[in-house]
């Protein structure tokens, strides 16, 4: 499906690209939003930027996208299981 938005040319000035260049980074800021925000998954996203998704995923980091979708209490709560199962 092809999407299409009115972008004005002072957006493209200010990227400082040409417009094809200009829309590959607004897609890839698209899709790195939607993936922060826990709405689309990293497959999804790196599908969206054009790109494969372990580039996407580096491309996370570059961008201080963090690929961790666990929020800090999930994260201890799966740690504390962690180690009650081990200790077993």
């Amino acid at each position: 499906m092809t999407l299409t938005i009115d972008c004005p040319e002072e957006i493209i000035m200010a990227l400082g690209k040409r417009p094809e260049d200009a829309a590959k980074e607004i897609r890839l800021m698209a899709a790195l939003k939607l993936y922060e925000a826990g709405r689309i998954s990293s497959g999804m996203a790196a599908h969206m930027a054009g790109m494969p998704r372990a580039t996407f995923v580096l491309t996370c980091g570059q961008y201080g996208v963090s690929i961790f979708q666990q929020t800090p209490e999930e994260l201890n709560r799966d740690t504390e299981s962690a180690l009650y199962a081990s200790s077993r």
